[in-house]
């Protein structure tokens, strides 16, 4: 018996085919849309509820000037004006960037540091000019340091073979993978991953906020974030959290397997796998905290197990042979190496860096903010956002 389909039957037979013939090439060709449109991805947003609450920060450590009232109680020994961190603020900017590095000092000068006064800390692979020192230096009330990373923290070391990574980067070209051939980004990446906090200009502070040039602070931030986190015992700091591209770290988790298994005492008993893993840490979900933001305590990069964990993979070459980013890298250590607990959620902090946004979402949060960001646009709960593999940990 053969089945005839009616002309109207065949154009509809016709435009599915077509729709599921383009959604098969972009899946392959666009990684963002793949993982967005995935059957993965949907069940995501399908599963675990409404988001979680956000574990806020107490309002006894907003400063008393917060939204025109006083928020900390009578001489709490925790109120801002009475404490300050072992704290800077660091950038790592080339001279070309001066334009966009002055945009991001200023806005967060503007909305957090004008209040609290932290140093700034820039660091560049070669010296940095007069204009960029002179220009930096005019938005910032308070010290201001500029250093140059130390060669050998920089540049690809002569252990890496380079004919391999030359093809690497060969292979990423033509597969349109973002930074693909570019060995000054790798170099930026290994750097982020196992040097900064080693040089000598941040060997005396604990604490660090990571700033980019070009990025958005879109609240006021009349809370001092390094306080917080000594006070309540954590160690990492994100506000965005997102996929991997898969392509650039192929034998990442692997490798990690394997420290693991040669290092099971680094492991800490009540962990984040649940967040990086859906299946107990057999495979890599790509979730990782978007470091282009951090806040975090150098002394748990400094430490025993950090400093192995780098180690062990620097030798594979991973970060030259393929294209390891320090986010995934400090994103897996945090969640594995120390308690979840220990790892924390700024919602208060409204920050945008292009194409992505977090706007804040707790109670009374983005108007005490007067925040400027639109929260209908926070990449929280996108498709390629990881906020519900965290949310199911909490």
């Amino acid at each position: 018996m053969v089945l005839k389909l009616t002309t109207p039957a065949r154009y509809v037979l016709l435009v599915i085919v077509i729709v599921i013939g383009l959604h098969s090439i972009l899946s392959f060709t666009h990684e963002d849309y793949g993982r967005a449109t995935s059957l993965k991805s949907i069940a995501a947003q399908l599963s675990w509820g409404s988001p979680s609450s956000v574990d806020a920060v107490p309002p006894e450590y907003f400063s008393p000037d917060a939204q025109g009232q006083s928020n900390a109680r009578p001489g709490h020994p925790d109120t801002l004006l009475a404490r300050r961190a072992n704290a800077t603020i660091l950038m790592l900017a080339r001279n070309s960037d001066v334009n966009d590095a002055v945009k991001s000092v200023r806005r967060l000068e503007d909305r957090f540091n004008r209040k609290f006064g932290y140093p700034w800390v820039f660091l560049n692979e070669e010296p940095f000019s007069e204009e960029f020192k002179t220009r930096i230096s005019n938005v910032i009330a308070g010290p201001v340091t500029f250093g140059q990373i130390p060669r050998e923290h920089w540049f690809q070391p002569g252990w890496v073979d380079e004919e391999r990574a030359r093809a690497g980067r060969e292979k990423m070209v033509q597969d349109n993978i973002i930074y693909g051939g570019s060995v000054s980004y790798r170099n930026m990446c290994r750097f982020n991953s196992g040097f900064f906090y080693r040089h000598p200009l941040l060997e005396q502070y604990r604490w660090y906020w990571r700033v980019e040039p070009d990025v958005h602070f879109h609240c006021d931030v009349d809370f001092d974030p390094f306080l917080y986190m000594e006070d309540h015992n954590k160690t990492y700091g994100f506000t965005i959290t997102m996929y991997e591209f898969e392509a650039t770290i192929p034998t990442l988790w692997s490798t990690v397997k394997d420290f693991v298994k040669e290092n099971p005492q680094y492991v800490a008993p009540d962990n984040a796998m649940g967040y990086m893993s859906d299946d107990g840490g057999q495979s890599y979900n790509l979730c990782h905290f978007w470091s282009n933001f951090e806040i975090a305590d150098m002394d748990f990069w400094r430490g025993e197990a950090y400093s192995k964990f780098f180690e062990h993979l620097d030798r594979s070459g991973g970060f030259y042979y393929e294209r390891w980013g320090d986010a995934p890298v400090h994103s897996i250590a945090a969640a594995l190496f120390q308690s979840k607990d220990r790892i924390h959620f700024f919602d208060e902090i409204g920050y945008e860096h292009n194409p992505y946004t977090h706007c804040p979402r707790g109670d009374g949060a983005w108007a005490r903010g007067r925040c400027a960001c639109d929260p209908a646009r926070s990449f929280d709960y996108d498709g390629y956002s990881c906020m519900r593999q965290w949310d199911r940990i909490q």
